[in-house]
């Protein structure tokens, strides 16, 4: 073994056991990710500052939402799995498409599940689209963080062959012999930390008080950021490489990159809405 390769630390993919039940860090990650987000939302809903004035949403409106987003992120991101990663094995075992426990989760079909819980509580409560998406996206990173952190402990979606000399290669025990890039440590650190910093600085400087930045931001950067982890990421087996060398995930991520940048500059040309006004005039 090279000097300087890195023993993959093996962790018990189950956190606690309690009989018959167990909780896998993956589990915690999604419960983490949406608490530790809903906490973080209600915050932004709360400063005044940030909007002009009071948010478009109420917390009890956050609250509520909480559930929609949550159902919108496993129905999406399992049926995102299924169709873009999967499709034949699953159209000849579709029990298995109810198997949750045993993995397969896509970021894309998460992403339009959340698109899709957000405009229906939107028009459900008559909130707008817009501004209920930027704070869904500026929340999103710490669940993709907690997300990938889960990955590395499960040892899955590692990366690509790295030469033996990078200090930080690692040996997967699932993954074969050869040292590999940590890409799930990667993508935690593009997807999470990166892209929430990002965004929340935008919050700081007034980005909510124009509808759509936010989300605009989150679609394009993120789009950027899976795209230089695809690089380092080992392709689904089941896929391989595409067109290219092209991956599922670059072709996925390339269509946000442009639709971010479009609502990104729709967003900053449109005039910023005085909700606090239009609440005075509802009420005359």
């Amino acid at each position: 073994m090279p000097f300087l390769l890195i023993a993959f630390p093996v962790f018990d993919p189950i956190a606690i056991a309690i009989g018959p039940f167990a909780i896998r860090w993956y589990a915690l990650a999604y419960i983490g990710g949406i608490v530790l987000g809903w906490i973080y939302a209600r915050a932004l809903v709360k400063n005044q500052k940030l909007w002009g004035g009071p948010a478009p949403i109420t917390l009890p409106q956050l609250d509520d939402f909480i559930l929609w987003v949550t159902l919108g992120i496993i129905l999406g991101g399992r049926t995102g799995y299924v169709l873009f990663y999967n499709l034949p094995f699953f159209l000849e075992h579709p029990p298995e498409i109810f198997e949750l426990w045993k993995g397969g989760m896509s970021f894309h079909g998460g992403f339009l599940g959340c698109v899709a819980a957000v405009i229906l509580f939107c028009r459900k409560h008559q909130i707008p689209i817009l501004s209920l998406g930027d704070i869904t996206t500026a929340v999103g990173p710490i669940g993709l963080f907690l997300g990938r952190l889960a990955n590395f402990v499960n040892s899955e979606l590692w990366g690509r062959p790295a030469d033996p000399g990078l200090p930080w290669a690692m040996i997967f025990p699932n993954g074969g012999p050869l040292p590999r890039h940590p890409s799930q440590l990667y993508e935690a650190g593009l997807e999470g930390i990166v892209l929430f910093t990002i965004l929340a600085v935008m919050v700081r400087f007034g980005a909510l008080k124009r509808p759509g930045l936010i989300l605009g931001s989150f679609i394009a950067f993120y789009g950027l950021a899976r795209i230089t982890s695809e690089f380092f990421r080992e392709p689904d087996p089941q896929l391989g490489f595409l067109w290219g060398g092209l991956t599922m995930g670059m072709l996925l991520s390339v269509p946000m990159v442009i639709a971010g940048a479009v609502v990104m500059a729709v967003a900053w040309r449109r005039k910023a809405p005085n909700y606090h006004a239009n609440r005075a005039e509802s009420t005359l």
